[in-house]
């Protein structure tokens, strides 16, 4: 007889209070999302969560991307409160209780309807390794143009943060946090480009960032042809949107 698990225990939880996190890196050449496909479902969901009783909701959130990434130095900003009637589908979630081999008894209450705070995640491509939670056996990226079919209303959270991302990206250069510590002019309207999903004029956004008094111009990276080598540039310490604490 298999003997089922009790992974979570409701008495730990704030009843009905969930979080997704959209946690966006850049490969250098397209923005891409971090997915989770839970164990034996062909299910595929935004890294989410629940918050304890005793832990702030950034806390939870922090930790559960950090859990996801391996990462403690990350831009995290919430963006929206996710709370429609019809989001809650429990087959899903029963369906990977069951594939997993929880008990659905005690787990009974993951079934019912939860309002998810939604953040989103700016953190460096390269220095993210992707790992899987409990109920996952796989989490990878993925481009924005290659998304996967996706559960509940985790496609619109994702339409959202992307929303919210351009909105915000030209008064708090949020594409800083995408992009190592110094860069290319050309890199930085790689990043531009990928988020508004358009090709931006090359002349023009070079000037509109020359003065914009957020640069600062470093050496130039040398490559072999030093005529064609590009400057570095950072953006200045006070531009810069800080973790959260």
């Amino acid at each position: 007889m298999t003997v089922k698990k009790q992974l979570l225990h409701k008495e730990d939880f704030i009843p009905h209070l969930a979080f997704d996190s959209v946690i966006f890196g850049f490969n250098g050449k397209k923005l891409k999302i971090l997915i989770l496909e839970y164990r034996n479902t062909g299910l595929f969901a935004l890294p989410g969560g629940f918050v304890r009783r005793d832990e702030n909701l950034d806390e939870a959130v922090k930790n559960g991307v950090m859990e996801r990434t391996g990462l403690t130095d990350i831009y995290l900003e919430q963006f929206q409160t996710f709370g429609e009637a019809n989001r809650a589908d429990p087959e899903p979630m029963k369906q990977i209780l069951e594939m997993n081999g929880l008990d659905l008894a005690s787990h009974q209450w993951l079934l019912e309807r939860f309002i998810s705070v939604a953040y989103y995640a700016l953190i460096n491509f390269e220095k993210v390794v992707p790992k899987p939670d409990h109920l996952s056996d796989g989490i990878d990226w993925y481009a924005l143009d290659e998304l996967p079919p996706l559960m509940m209303d985790h496609q619109t959270i994702i339409e959202k943060a992307l929303e919210t991302l351009r909105e915000n990206l030209e008064k708090k250069l949020l594409g800083t946090n995408l992009l190592p510590e110094k860069f290319t002019m050309k890199e930085l309207q790689e990043v531009y480009e990928a988020i508004y999903g358009a090709p931006l004029n090359r002349s023009g956004f070079q000037r509109k960032m020359l003065s914009s008094n957020t640069l600062v111009r470093h050496e130039k990276r040398f490559s072999g042809n030093a005529h064609k080598a590009p400057y570095l540039y950072s953006f200045r310490p006070d531009k810069v949107m800080q973790p959260m604490d």
